[in-house]
């Protein structure tokens, strides 16, 4: 049967009854995505590999249970990454530092279940997209810098607690003591994530990349005896995952400053992240379906609790394989619980193949996963809303890459400020909404004008925000927006916003008076001056 359309589409039970095919064939190709990903991204992050797959297996198996974003595929995230591999460094590596680490993602959900009881689901918009978007690029470069070395098969001893612009000073030094069989893996894999996505063969357009890559790398390593004549690093580690299977959290480190700083850092970059994934899939959704935010952190909360018990990874709203869950045609969540059955699967009978996989292989992926974090593309469009927004992604890239994540996206933010208050906006301004209201009754119907002025930048975006919807229950909603002094790249998103969805605000909404602002270029979505 095919699906309805918008609220008439089914939920729940009668859904999996109705549109289980299509959500079946998703949620299986979705799994062939995952599993190559989740085993490279707990294997960069210093976690055991198969504690990916479990991460993966939970945000299928048990988000779905909760009121989150319907098309959502939930697991381990390159985006992490560096935090995580960072977290294991400073709690003494090892398996004590992955224990360490996974009770830090215990910490780290309650509070995400707990921002999503409080209603904190919009918290994203609070961020700059100038910030949040280098963040995400700093963090591809800092992927592809420790990825190099392993797609070359080089000895982890030798590139060991070097810094990203250290790693990518000494490519010359991996390049002379690579193992040659290894990399040559690692290069075909290369190849194939980045001229995969051109081919223009429907046959291939339904098999991931990453797949095709662990079809041609298997074989290889098999036919090349890499059990026998490579290094044990070269191959995926599994081990006897049922019987690892434990709580294993390590809270022994829980009143140090260190555990608390991971605790942010995975807070701040998953919740931010997944909740930017779940936005951009409420555009895509062909169902149109508005997802509860904060229902999609408690259930993204839940399913890190008990990740993290277990001794996985956090997980976020994966944006690729979610992207890919709607190519692939899914129609509800069960195709994410599909993806997590198939994971479950994998673990109890497919062990001995995936212990053939290189790791120059998964290398190649998450290389891939990082060039689309740091494409030249974003630059480029960066540039092009603005050049101030190019100063801002700039600074944020090149203090997370010097520092940490969170010094970035704060040196970012406080650029932008900056930029506001050159631009004559009060600081007063910045953090608090100024208005009138102008309420008329008309034909029955309650007409209210809410005149907006000083500045509507991204610091203030949330409260205008909570102003709008309050105004909305009550009647029609012009808003105007001709006093306003400077509208920020941020506002003018959310007005993009409105405008992209409009049929949703049809009859409920108007925003007029920013015709007389300067944009400061050419974009759409650029920072405007009232002239």
């Amino acid at each position: 049967m095919e699906p309805q359309r918008k609220a008439e589409l089914e939920t729940g039970w009668k859904a999996l009854r109705l549109y289980w095919k299509k959500d079946l064939v998703s949620g299986f190709l979705v799994f062939l995505l995952a599993l190559p990903l989740s085993l490279g991204i707990a294997k960069a992050s210093g976690f055991p590999a198969a504690m990916g797959v479990l991460t993966a297996m939970v945000g299928g198996l048990v988000t779905v249970i909760f009121n989150v974003a319907e098309l959502s595929i939930k697991g381990p995230a390159a985006g992490l990454i560096t935090i995580a591999a960072g977290a294991i460094t400073d709690f003494g590596g090892d398996e004590q530092g992955w224990k360490i680490a996974a009770a830090v993602v215990v910490v780290m959900a309650l509070f995400q279940m707990l921002f999503g009881f409080l209603k904190l689901g919009t918290v994203s918009d609070f961020f700059p997209h100038s910030a949040v978007h280098g963040m995400l690029a700093a963090i591809g470069l800092i992927i592809i810098a420790k990825q190099i070395p392993v797609l070359l098969g080089d000895d982890p001893t030798l590139y060991k607690g070097e810094s990203p612009i250290e790693l990518y000073m000494d490519i010359p030094k991996f390049v002379l003591h690579a193992h040659w069989h290894i990399a040559a893996i690692g290069v075909i894999g290369l190849l194939i994530m980045f001229v995969f996505p051109f081919l223009k063969i429907n046959f291939f357009k339904k098999i991931p990349a990453p797949m095709i890559v662990l079809l041609v790398a298997v074989p290889l390593t098999t036919y090349w005896h890499f059990k026998e004549s490579e290094p044990s690093y070269a191959l995926v580690s599994i081990g006897n995952f049922w019987e690892e299977l434990n709580f294993n959290a390590d809270f022994s480190m829980i009143g140090t400053w260190t555990f608390w700083k991971y605790v942010i850092m995975f807070l701040f970059v998953s919740t931010l992240e997944s909740l930017l994934t779940v936005k951009a899939l409420e555009s895509l959704d062909p169902y149109k379906r508005q997802p509860n935010y904060n229902g999609d952190l408690i259930g993204q909360g839940a399913g890190n609790l008990v990740s993290g018990l277990l001794g996985g990874l956090p997980m976020i709203s994966e944006v690729v394989r979610s992207t890919s869950n709607i190519g692939f045609g899914a129609v509800t969540k069960w195709s994410n619980f599909v993806h997590g059955l198939f994971l479950l699967l994998s673990m109890i009978f497919l062990i001995p193949l995936i212990e053939l996989i290189p790791n120059s292989a998964l290398a190649a992926m998450l290389i891939y996963a990082g060039y689309r974090l740091a494409a030249p593309k974003e630059f480029v469009h960066t540039y092009r809303i603005g050049k101030e927004q190019l100063i801002i992604f700039l600074t944020t890239i090149v203090v997370t890459l010097a520092e940490d994540l969170l010094l970035g996206v704060l040196a970012g933010m406080l650029v932008k400020i900056l930029f506001h208050l050159y631009y004559g906006v009060r600081i007063k301004n910045l953090f608090f909404p100024k208005y009138s209201v102008e309420i008329k009754d008309e034909n029955n119907q309650k007409i209210i004008t809410l005149h907006f002025e000083g500045a509507a930048v991204f610091t203030n975006l949330i409260a205008y925000k909570k102003i709008i919807n309050r105004y909305l229950e009550q009647g029609y909603v012009f808003i105007n927006l001709e006093k306003v002094k400077l509208i920020d790249h941020s506002f003018m998103s959310f007005i993009r916003y409105f405008e992209i969805e409009k049929e949703r605000y049809q009859d409920k909404m108007t925003i007029t008076g920013f015709e007389n602002h300067k944009p400061l270029s050419n974009h759409p979505l650029a920072t405007r001056v009232l002239e």
